[in-house]
């Protein structure tokens, strides 16, 4: 064992089951340890990296604006926030304000505050989520979460979660419940196996909530900030959410969550709150990212990559079926389901021997999220050494 894997060891909680290997630097979708052995990135930071690694327009951004404001209250104006609250809402599509945070977990709290507000007159608190959904690791977003494994040992939870199996399911139990305030969906289920709602499904939800009141509150954490392919994955499903909820690819790898609502007037002075949430530095992250994506959509490159990207998975696939069932997903969150668990860690670990880098989800799912910017040759090369594990794999069973 080296003595920065000892240290890691010693000194740090043991939460994660850590890969020791010592990444060092990067440029995009490529990534090299310290021995300068080059991977390629299909993780992007589980979907943090949306402009790859060492990106210049980032760094320039970040650098520039760390010589002169890191961070202050934000009981002052703090213009690249302003900024970048307009610039979503302007992409979006919808008429919405925004509260800026840390992370997905803030956002979703954020959200979940925002539906107990707007049943208190009611007396509605209920929320309803979906099986196999993640939203947080928080005690409330943790119960939010509709997965029994996430909700052992931290009890007791607070009150007023329910689950539903699908949608419909979830329109039928709010039928049946007159306590329900909001209904809280992921459209690409990220944990759940890379699931993409049915979309005459969720526009029935649309359709339910506003004739009954009940909030659409869609979890974009990981699907937002075109991973989808657009904008939002809720511009795919052309519907109108209550709120919507992002973080992860936002700012590039600068930590910062954002909850966008319709209900513009739902929060007074102090009912809400982030000491960190929407600093300078993470605000202009921000705008970077998207004045960078937003141009990468416009150009064509992104609808072309993710084509290509399409073909190869389809492909792998395909040529795999010993592995392999079918492909799951949307734009660049991407899936591939296995024929069962142990095939995940198998593919996982060949596939780090071969120099590229994927990620588990639940379902025996391989999960594919590489940087937003990856080019059509960093795809090429990330595909042929994922077929070369796969072939040692075909050996072996």
């Amino acid at each position: 064992m080296d003595n920065l894997e000892k240290i890691d060891k010693d000194y740090i909680l043991h939460t994660y089951n850590r890969d020791h290997i010592h990444f060092t630097h990067g440029e995009n979708a490529k990534i090299y340890d310290n021995n300068g052995k080059m991977y390629i990135d299909f993780t992007s930071g589980i979907g943090v990296n949306s402009l790859g690694h060492n990106n210049k327009n980032l760094v320039e951004a970040i650098s520039s604006q760390a010589s002169k404001l890191l961070h202050l209250s934000n009981i002052f104006l703090i213009e690249p926030q302003a900024k970048l609250a307009k610039k979503l809402v302007e992409l979006s599509t919808y008429k919405m304000r925004v509260f800026f945070s840390n992370s997905g977990l803030e956002a979703n709290e954020c959200a979940i505050k925002i539906a107990r507000k707007y049943g208190e007159s009611t007396n509605r608190f209920e929320i309803i989520t979906l099986k196999n959904s993640f939203h947080g690791r928080s005690i409330a977003t943790l119960k939010a979460c509709g997965q029994d494994k996430m909700h052992k040992h931290f009890a007791p939870f607070p009150d007023g979660f329910l689950y539903a199996e699908n949608i419909y399911d979830a329109i039928n139990l709010a039928k049946k419940r007159k306590n329900v305030i909001a209904i809280m969906i992921e459209l690409i289920q990220g944990e759940g196996g890379i699931y993409a709602m049915p979309k005459e499904e969720v526009k029935s939800l649309e359709y339910f909530c506003k004739n009954n009141d009940v909030l659409l509150i869609v979890d974009e954490v990981q699907s937002g900030i075109y991973r989808s392919g657009e904008f939002l994955a809720s511009n795919i499903y052309k519907i109108t959410p209550d709120v919507i909820t992002l973080a992860k690819g936002l700012g590039g790898g600068i930590p910062i969550g954002a909850t966008m609502t319709n209900k513009i007037d739902i929060f007074e002075t102090s009912d809400h709150g982030s000491t960190f949430g929407g600093n300078f530095l993470s605000s202009v992250a921000g705008l970077c990212v998207l004045d960078t994506l937003e141009s990468f959509k416009k150009s064509n490159k992104l609808n072309a990559n993710i084509e290509y990207f399409s073909e190869q998975l389809e492909q792998i696939c395909n040529n795999n079926k010993k592995i392999f069932i079918d492909v799951s997903g949307i734009g660049f969150m991407r899936g591939i389901k296995t024929k069962n668990d142990n095939l995940v860690s198998m593919v996982i670990k060949k596939a780090k021997e071969n120099q590229v880098l994927i990620l588990k989800s639940g379902n025996a799912t391989l999960r594919f999220l590489p940087p937003i910017t990856i080019t059509q040759e960093e795809i090429k090369i990330g595909f042929k050494r994922l077929q070369n594990a796969l072939n040692e794999i075909n050996q072996d069973i």
